[in-house]
């Protein structure tokens, strides 16, 4: 399937604002833009919204929280320990805590 260049003037601001809620979505402006195409070519018109709510719900800030930490924990290599590798981590820092005490 060929494909093509689509070129479109919008403003700045609204650009930016745009990328900035698609980045939130997980996707960048192309794809959300390509996504639009599609269903609206499958729905004949307008095809949905996609909306975040104004407040951030905990939940949201529960996930990212995971995964900036599942992130670190690849980062350290230790996203792969099991639970006795890590309460025996959890058991030597509570040691050495107490010697130092």
């Amino acid at each position: 399937m060929a494909s093509s260049v689509m070129q479109i003037r919008v403003d700045d601001e609204l650009r930016s604002q745009a990328a900035e809620v698609f980045e939130r979505l997980g996707i960048d402006l192309p794809t959300a833009v390509r996504i639009f195409l599609k269903r609206s070519v499958l729905e004949n018109g307008i095809p949905f919204r996609m909306t975040l709510p104004k407040e951030e719900y905990r939940a949201l800030s529960a996930v990212r929280a995971m995964r900036e930490l599942q992130d670190s924990a690849e980062q350290n290599g230790i996203a792969d320990m099991t639970l006795d590798e890590i309460n025996a981590e959890i058991s030597e820092a509570r040691k050495a805590m107490e010697e130092r005490g």
